[in-house]
């Protein structure tokens, strides 16, 4: 699957390893409900930190179509809830 983290690029990230980011992804829905800044940014830190750890960078001039869209680090708690789906950033 191809990850594109806004204003970064994308990421060729092995569809198995969903299951591993799907609890940074629950943290992170759980903290955006709560309205918790703190939680919030240090859980996208480690959401995003893991897609990059997790997955292989593509060249700065490909255009794939991303299967996923996470949003930048710099990303608002407002701007996350606008991108969220009713599971989360990530499917499943």
């Amino acid at each position: 699957m191809i990850v594109r983290i806004m204003g970064e690029g994308q990421v060729r990230l092995d569809d198995s390893r969903l299951t591993e980011l799907n609890k940074l992804d629950e943290e992170l829905t759980a903290e955006l409900e709560g309205g918790d800044e703190a939680g919030f940014r240090r859980t996208l830190t480690a959401l995003l930190d893991a897609v990059r750890a997790l997955g292989e960078p593509l060249p700065a001039d490909s255009l794939e179509p991303s299967d996923l869209i996470l949003p930048s680090p710099e990303a608002t708690l407002d701007e996350v809830r606008e991108m969220l789906a009713e599971d989360g950033l990530l499917p499943g």
